[in-house]
């Protein structure tokens, strides 16, 4: 049969292992099925779904954001039976929260305050275990928007199974709802409720 290519990139999961699914069973023997995706999380599910099928597989990144995975699809081969992708990765710990209420971190000079909440994003976002969700409030709002620096950072995590919430009532004051460029919106109940039932808060 002949080998196949899907683009994947910019797709949320779990749109990359369906694709590749579907792909799969409509090459139907055997063959090489290459899907391109921008994220590792990405590569780790499809590396996941091979393995349920006993496809041989391999990665290669090819640049920031730009990733390939190859597997030989193998058509006589038993299928495990597959459970739904999961979007999560292992690297999420459960029960953690890091609440931003500000987009400064401490107390004194504005300019270094948000430097070190920029280091602070940063930091977080290259933990070997990262928070469950992080809530946005009050200033924070601007963290999550257009214009923020620790964008790419969140976004980096989001895409690794962080839930990013950020209150709603604080956007509208700050007129900035618009502007949201990740994660979702929220609402005081949920911000108690979260925190309620947290294992760790983490405030910088």
């Amino acid at each position: 049969m002949a080998d196949k290519v899907v683009d994947a990139r910019g797709m949320a999961c779990p749109l990359p292992v369906v694709n590749a699914k579907q792909a799969a069973d409509a090459m139907g023997g055997s063959g090489i099925l290459t899907v391109l995706v921008d994220n590792e999380i990405a590569v780790q599910n499809l590396t996941k779904f091979a393995g349920t099928r006993n496809y041989e597989v391999a990665s290669e990144k090819k640049g920031e954001k730009d990733f390939e995975v190859r597997m030989k699809v193998t058509g006589g081969a038993a299928a495990a039976e597959e459970e739904a992708p999961a979007c999560a990765p292992d690297a999420v710990r459960k029960g953690i929260v890091a609440v931003l209420s500000a987009n400064t971190m401490g107390l004194g000079e504005e300019k270094l305050g948000k430097s070190l909440m920029k280091a602070f994003i940063f930091a977080l976002s290259k933990q070997d275990e990262l928070p469950e969700t992080i809530l946005c409030y009050n200033s924070g709002a601007f963290l999550t928007t257009e214009g923020s620096e620790s964008l790419e950072d969140l976004k980096n995590m989001e895409a690794e199974g962080v839930k990013i919430l950020t209150c709603g009532t604080c956007m509208d004051f700050y007129g900035i709802k618009e502007k949201l460029s990740v994660g979702g919106v929220t609402n005081m109940y949920d911000i108690v409720e979260i925190q309620e039932k947290a294992a760790k808060i983490l405030r910088p």
